[in-house]
């Protein structure tokens, strides 16, 4: 089967269901995106400064690739991405405090940033000594690239920042998304589904390769909010887990959608009803944080093994 590509400067600033498509594909299809990092490009690995960070375009950030056509997605449907491939171009990354991002944006005001050095061979990245801090090359971190903003198209019209994550997906920043998982995300366009990736970051790291596989699923209807199956650990066949989340502006609110999605996931794939469901929620369901900076909107998951289930006894 041959493989789609969406290159570098087919990118837009936006979710918008108006915007025309680069690429058309039957469902499932393989599609390559050659991106570059959430800064758009912005930062190089010569930004050592505070400066570099105070000076950054925020109207350019966080880029989206595509738009694609999937054929035959239709609103109720899901969308199945396949994450086959990530592949680090450049031997550096970054990781920076902006203001007025992250939970403790109010006790770090000042603008920082730290480069990394990617080790590809040894599979790591370390700091750099930006600052005469000494030790930092003491800190190693497994390279582990993941997808941090997949997203389908919003029912909704007008233009969406690409910064908060949605129902639809887009900046979810969730680490297990990554080579092996499975990402699902509902449709809500009527007769087709837009793919936008950005950023595949060890935290934010400069150009990535990704590769991934759509097809449109027909009976998953309970799919309102991103669900991704993963292996744990990943680079092995282990534990394999099932995830389903809440995402909106209310954190308790967002736990509240994420246990209740996994209750409808338990009863259209395992025939359980509610009570049951929510008892197995309680007694083997693991809730997560997954995305807590990009305001307004939060990202919380539960994670459920399905390991406890017996095949034989399950409805799929």
């Amino acid at each position: 089967m041959s493989v789609h590509s969406v290159k570098r400067d087919q990118y837009h600033l936006a979710w918008d269901n108006k915007i025309p498509p680069v690429l058309r594909i039957p469902s499932g299809s393989a599609v390559t995106f050659d991106c570059l990092d959430a800064s758009n490009g912005q930062i190089r690995s010569t930004s050592i400064s505070p400066k570099d960070i105070s000076s950054l375009d925020f109207s350019q950030l966080d880029q989206v690739n595509g738009p694609i056509y999937v054929e035959d997605a239709q609103p109720g449907d899901t969308l199945q991405i396949d994450v086959l491939n990530i592949e680090i171009s450049e031997d550096w990354g970054w990781t920076a405090l902006t203001p007025g991002f992250g939970l403790l944006a109010d006790e770090f005001p000042e603008p920082e940033i730290r480069i990394w050095k990617i080790d590809k061979e040894r599979g790591v990245a370390y700091l750099t000594d930006t600052g005469g801090r000494g030790g930092v090359g003491n800190v190693l971190i497994p390279l582990r690239p993941f997808a941090g903003e997949m997203g389908v198209a919003r029912g909704e019209m007008g233009a969406f920042s690409t910064i908060p994550p949605y129902n639809t997906g887009g900046n979810i920043d969730t680490r297990h998304v990554t080579v092996g998982s499975t990402l699902y995300l509902p449709v809500e366009v009527p007769g087709r589904s837009f793919l936008l990736v950005m950023d595949m970051r060890l935290k934010e790291m400069e150009k990535f390769v990704v590769t991934v596989r759509l097809t449109v699923i027909k009976d998953k209807p309970y799919v309102r909010t991103p669900h991704f199956r993963i292996q744990i650990p990943v680079e092995s066949a282990g534990e394999e887990l099932y995830c389903t989340t809440g995402v909106g502006p209310d954190i308790r609110e967002a736990t509240r959608d994420a246990v209740r999605n996994m209750i409808s996931f338990l009863g259209a794939e395992y025939g359980l009803d509610r009570s049951t469901a929510y008892m197995i929620c309680s007694v083997a369901g693991e809730l997560r944080m997954h995305e807590v900076v990009d305001m307004p909107n939060y990202v919380i998951g539960m994670m459920m093994p399905k390991s406890i289930f017996d095949k034989e006894n399950s409805k799929k």
